[in-house]
């Protein structure tokens, strides 16, 4: 269990911060900036369900802001294997957190007509918050991807990232009146 009694430490004034398994880093480190780029999109999640309160999306997003502090925790924690020097196992991302993600993408889906051009982000309040949820996992999945050209990370965690910037964009779509209210992109219209 978490217990925060201090918020602050001084331990980060100098520009480093603790990974989960204690070794120090700069702040700035490609893992950090991993991370949190997950906190951020956390936090765009933390947005849009203000305007999805009392809807099922709303306990989605709920599960996907869980998952997205488990996902926190997987990427804070650079050793994959357990150290045997460790109080706990790490956290680490799942496939079932990527097959919930996958089921829910297909179930909305399937109340949506196919698409026939790109859609802008926007129509009502809900999806333009989703779509700004979206870019963020975009941001995060890149930085993810670049790390894990440099050091091991969990496959499941790129996986949840990848999934989630698509369940974002068709919940967009269903946050837009089944799609019909989508914002389409119409090539060169105003030139």
């Amino acid at each position: 269990m978490v217990v925060l009694n201090r918020i602050y430490t001084r331990t980060g004034d100098a520009g480093e911060t603790a990974l989960g398994n204690g070794a120090r880093v700069a702040k700035y480190s490609l893992r950090v900036n991993s991370y949190g780029t997950v906190d951020e999109v956390n936090a765009t999640v933390g947005l849009a369900r203000l305007h999805a309160a009392g809807t099922d999306m709303d306990t989605q997003l709920a599960e996907i802001q869980n998952d997205l502090f488990d996902l926190g925790a997987d990427l804070c924690r650079p050793d994959m294997e357990r150290d045997k020097d460790a109080e706990y196992t790490p956290l680490r991302m799942v496939d079932a957190q990527v097959k919930r993600l996958e089921k829910q993408i297909d179930s909305m889906n399937d109340a949506l007509e196919p698409l026939r051009s790109f859609v802008l982000p926007g129509g009502s309040a809900l999806a333009a918050h989703l779509h700004l949820c979206r870019t963020v996992a975009r941001r995060a999945e890149r930085l993810v991807m670049e790390l894990a050209s440099l050091e091991e990370i969990n496959p499941a965690a790129v996986q949840y990232l990848n999934r989630l910037s698509d369940w974002f964009f068709v919940a967009s779509r269903i946050a837009n009146d089944q799609g019909r209210a989508d914002v389409l992109w119409v090539p060169g219209k105003h030139r």
